[in-house]
């Protein structure tokens, strides 16, 4: 899979051009069904999206954080329940090894023009996403409780818990810091990211056999464990959205969480502006003296499902672009790190831009990848719980890992 993410981004940020303004919609007939995350950046984009709504073209979404689970056999059923499926880096490769999208080559040849070439993501040589937005998790903190307890802004994991602890005993607060810890799909995307600090690989080379059994394995979740010394007793329970009601409570005044959220957290309409007006973001930490953000950088686009209509792809197709058209970007310039010609950062973007900066690594596009993710979701709680050793939980992946990778083949 050809993405340059760290070009693109870097193109986006050097660029001051204003971009092609979008002509209207002009679509005649078909249905617009879109699937997507639930966040700031892809109301936007829907939005724009359903402004191509009218007596003849229907346009309708399901945006959810269960979007991953749904993507498959939603696509799968023909004709298929969503036209559009909003997807990023790893989940992209269910729908590819289905065969349930469509090549894009035709409509962007016909109607993408508009579109700069870092946005188009090729797999053999086939356009088959278009990426619009740059993402990873990074580092939050409240600029304000840290100048007052003498704490410089963390760059390493050891930094930040020796920043953690000095804010429970000289700051009061018990559990200054909070991270998406939730067991599953997050606490996954948390050993991914720490152990992508490290440098080393997840996988054997040019094999499918893990490699992560090993001292920096260990080291990560060793590092995990001491973070939760310094959160709240409900970390098992924190996703994205949770993070953020305890931040404007004041509770936390350390949390590493996606860039994608960053605009929501300094939005104008803030209910705690004097909150708002301290949050600052940086890099993620570095683990070790790799001095790489533990962050692993991702891209988000749109697909087209196979099992639709020519009549209902093409709508899709066109209505998606208006979504993330250069007026849609200028008019959300917080909400996330755009891969739209035209783009400037703004304060939410400091954070992705400082993991590029600092050299910070892409989540692997693998087909075994998702494997990986699902046997670390099922299999690191216990050990962060105090029930079994991180000997034990490597363990435990590896054998889960195994298996489902023998099962498909790949081992």
């Amino acid at each position: 899979m050809i993405l340059k993410l760290k070009t693109a981004v870097a193109i986006c940020v050097l660029a001051a051009s204003t971009g092609v303004l979008w002509a209207d919609c002009g679509i005649e007939t078909g249905s617009v069904r879109i699937l997507t995350n639930d966040f700031a950046a892809l109301h936007a984009i829907a939005d724009g999206a359903e402004t191509c709504a009218s007596d003849t073209v229907e346009v309708t979404r399901n945006q959810t954080e269960e979007h991953k689970n749904i993507q498959v056999p939603a696509l799968t059923t023909n004709p298929a329940t969503y036209t559009v499926a909003v997807v990023a880096t790893n989940s992209l490769v269910p729908l590819l090894n289905d065969d349930l999208v469509r090549p894009l080559d035709d409509y962007v040849e016909k109607w993408g023009q508009q579109l700069q070439d870092s946005q188009l993501i090729r797999v053999n040589g086939k356009i088959m996403a278009i990426a619009f937005m740059a993402n990873a998790q990074h580092l939050f903190y409240r600029e304000d409780i840290l100048a007052e307890n003498d704490i410089e802004v963390p760059t390493t994991f050891e930094e930040l818990l020796a920043a953690a602890e000095t804010l429970r005993v000289k700051g009061g607060m018990e559990a200054p810091l909070a991270s998406n810890f939730m067991p599953g799909w997050n606490l996954a995307a948390e050993f991914v990211n720490t152990y992508l600090g490290t440098g080393n690989d997840f996988f054997e080379p040019g094999s499918a056999k893990l490699a992560i059994d090993n001292a920096d394995g260990l080291a990560v979740m060793q590092t995990m464990k001491k973070m939760t010394e310094y959160m709240s007793q409900d970390w098992a329970t924190y996703d994205s959205n949770a993070q953020k009601p305890i931040w404007e409570a004041g509770e936390i005044a350390l949390a590493i969480t996606w860039g994608s959220r960053a605009g929501a957290y300094i939005a104008d309409d803030s209910p705690v502006p004097e909150i708002a007006a301290k949050t600052q973001f940086a890099a993620a930490p570095g683990i070790g003296d790799k001095g790489i953000p533990s962050a692993a950088l991702w891209w988000d686009g749109f697909t087209i499902a196979r099992n639709i209509t020519d009549e209902d792809a093409e709508a899709s197709f066109r209505a998606m672009l208006v979504g993330i058209s250069p007026e849609v970007m200028a008019a959300n310039a917080d909400a996330a790190v755009w891969l739209v010609e035209g783009y400037q950062p703004t304060r939410a973007a400091t954070g992705v831009i400082a993991n590029l900066q600092g050299g910070a690594r892409p989540y692997p596009m693998l087909p075994y990848m998702g494997l990986l993710h699902t046997a670390l979701g099922d299999n690191l709680a216990e050990y962060l719980q105090g029930k079994e050793s991180a000997e034990q939980a490597l363990s435990d992946v590896t054998a889960a890992y195994t298996t489902a990778a023998t099962e498909a083949g790949f081992l």
